[in-house]
């Protein structure tokens, strides 16, 4: 592959960024601020670091941008939780943005315990 871009890994979690965006930009203004601006950034780390992975020379640095973004995953993946059970997110975008979550985790999870570049 000429570019990180063309990972489907890539290409779902940036589908992720824009979504997380959409449903914590309806959260209370009380959470502009917290909740809210965790979870875009967890969110927007999961592109970055692949994109900063990939363009690493060693394979070891590599594999760490990788894990990173693996750990934003999970942390974005909490804070989806916590959303849910404040009610700040209704069911069913809740199960869109999960859904599309899980499919990230596992791609990701492929490319930190297989230490795939």
């Amino acid at each position: 592959m000429k570019d990180y871009k063309e990972w489907i890994v890539w290409q779902k979690s940036m589908d992720l960024v824009v979504s997380m965006y959409g449903v914590s930009g309806a959260f209370p203004k009380s959470e502009l601020y917290s909740l809210a601006s965790q979870i875009q950034r967890s969110a927007v780390s999961i592109p970055s670091n692949i994109a900063e992975g990939y363009v690493r020379i060693n394979s070891k640095d590599k594999h760490h941008f990788y894990v990173i973004s693996f750990a934003s995953s999970k942390e974005l993946e909490t804070q989806l939780e916590i959303a849910r059970r404040l009610k700040y997110i209704n069911e069913i975008d809740y199960n869109r943005c999960n859904e599309l979550l899980i499919e990230v985790v596992k791609l990701l999870s492929k490319m930190v315990f297989r230490k795939i570049d």
